[in-house]
């Protein structure tokens, strides 16, 4: 209300102000790094729109990339750099005692850092323009709906709206709450629910046999993306609230047919951050075929790190880099299997084929994403090959076995039942925009499903004070 109130020249004060408090209610001594990162963005950005002399701007530009890579250096990466140096020598016999510095990571590091790192580069290359308004730039920076958990927005995106004005729009208002209500349950309904099942088994998958293994990896898969995309979900309505537009972060990732189209619907801000920040000016796919793979190979190891510096990252990185290029390479021979025993005449087959192979991957790939070592992703995966097929002939067995873990049986009940209600409702928006489609129906209808999407809420919800996953990276 205090936003719409003020007039327009003012607003970006408030939006100032309330991002850094918002960031400051975490850690207020952690600020001082945000403000260093876009304080040093918006210097580099403005010595580069001063200069034509493209050496000098590149000077700019890498001095820029240094200040704020080594900022998130500093804080994310140099304790497992001491780790893997201290590892490296002891394999050769060479004892070497590394510090270990007790940094606390600050939340959405990893986020406004790439947020800035695109500002600068794209001023060097001359896609956007310079950003003279220091206060605007600092809002573009600190934006609190996606400050510590994205979308990754592009300053040619955001920075321009900040200029806009925005009147109140009640449609424009009504779509944003129903999006953010759409993100509170899958996140306090579906991701939190899962937590408990998936915390207790992978903090003890020794304590279990394969078939609870088997649930919790199915349900962290669901938990990650429930937990990931409802903070996607609330930031992208909140700041549709005030009149923003913020990109799209995920597309139904788990109807995807390859891993390829995957990447294209996962954490879309991310992918396509790699993707022009990394992946193009590495060669792309414009060089030699070993020189592609490699490139391919070299963005899914830096994407596994950019996630956390601990090696379970860095294998699920290389996983799907693999998966990728095993996908190129074996592509004639999958097009030539599928022509041969008559899949692509059966088009539905073939795609449910695919989506299910393709979910299962990322399925096996989500295990060392979310093992506490790689030791435990090993055992798990151990554990899961020793499944006993038999129990499925004894379901009231098998039944029992997975109640006991946690949740109880009502739990478990609910947590299937939501992910299948989410996965309906997915199926729906392939055709219909369901917040468009809502709001044409007659008013009792759309206070209903309000109504009953509150109380279910509240009914449903577990509040256990379990974090947004990706607030950690």
């Amino acid at each position: 209300m205090l936003y719409f109130a003020l007039p327009h020249r003012f607003r970006w004060i408030l939006l100032l102000v309330s991002s850094y408090y918002f960031y400051m209610c975490w850690n207020p001594f952690y600020v001082v790094l945000i403000f260093m990162t876009t304080a040093i963005a918006y210097w580099t950005g403005i010595r580069m729109g001063r200069t034509e002399n493209q050496k000098h701007r590149k000077v700019y530009l890498t001095l820029g990339l240094v200040a704020s890579l080594g900022i998130l250096f500093t804080f994310k990466y140099l304790n497992f750099s001491f780790e893997v140096i201290r590892d490296t020598l002891n394999i050769l016999n060479l004892s070497f005692d590394t510090p270990v510095l007790r940094l606390l990571l600050p939340v959405g590091i990893s986020f406004y850092t790439f947020q800035t790192l695109s500002y600068t580069i794209d001023v060097y290359r001359g896609k956007k323009s310079v950003e003279t308004h220091f206060g605007i730039f600092a809002v573009y920076v600190a934006f609190f709906p996606q400050l510590v958990a994205g979308p990754i927005e592009r300053s040619t995106n955001l920075l321009p709206q900040f200029y806009e004005y925005h009147p109140f729009d009640y449609q424009r208002v009504t779509d944003g709450l129903k999006l953010i209500l759409w993100g509170f349950f899958k996140k306090l309904v579906i991701a939190d629910r899962l937590a408990v099942y998936v915390n207790q088994v992978y903090s003890a998958p020794g304590d279990y046999t394969a078939w609870p293994i088997i649930l919790a990896t199915y349900f962290f898969t669901f938990q990650i993306y429930c937990d990931f995309s409802a903070y996607s979900d609330i930031a992208i309505g909140s700041a549709q609230v005030m009149g923003f537009k913020l990109m799209d972060n995920f597309r139904r990732p788990y109807f995807s047919k390859s891993i390829a189209e995957f990447w294209r619907r996962w954490h879309i801000s991310l992918s396509t951050w790699f993707k022009d920040y990394l992946y193009i000016p590495l060669g792309g796919n414009r060089c030699s075929r070993t020189r592609w793979l490699t490139n391919i190979f070299m963005v899914f190891l830096i994407s596994g790190l950019w996630h956390g510096a601990a090696w379970p990252f860095v294998i699920w990185g290389t996983i799907h880099g693999l998966y990728l290029i095993t996908g190129i390479l074996t592509s004639p021979a999958r097009k030539s299997l599928t022509r041969k025993i008559g899949l692509d005449n059966h088009p539905t087959l073939l795609k449910c084929s695919q989506v299910i192979i393709t979910f299962h991957l990322v399925v096996f790939a989500w295990i060392f994403f979310r093992a506490e070592s790689f030791s435990d992703a090993m055992h798990i995966i151990s554990n899961i090959g020793r499944v006993d097929l038999k129990i499925l002939f004894q379901p009231a067995e098998l039944f029992k076995e997975l109640y006991g873990v946690a949740l109880g049986r009502a739990g478990l009940m609910i947590a299937l039942f939501a992910i299948l209600f989410m996965e309906g409702i997915h199926l729906l928006q392939r055709h219909w925009q369901m917040r468009h489609m809502l709001s044409e129906k007659p008013l009792w209808l759309r206070w209903s499903v309000y109504y009953s999407m509150i109380f279910g809420i509240i009914m449903f919800g577990v509040y256990s004070s379990e974090e947004f996953i990706y607030f950690q990276f």
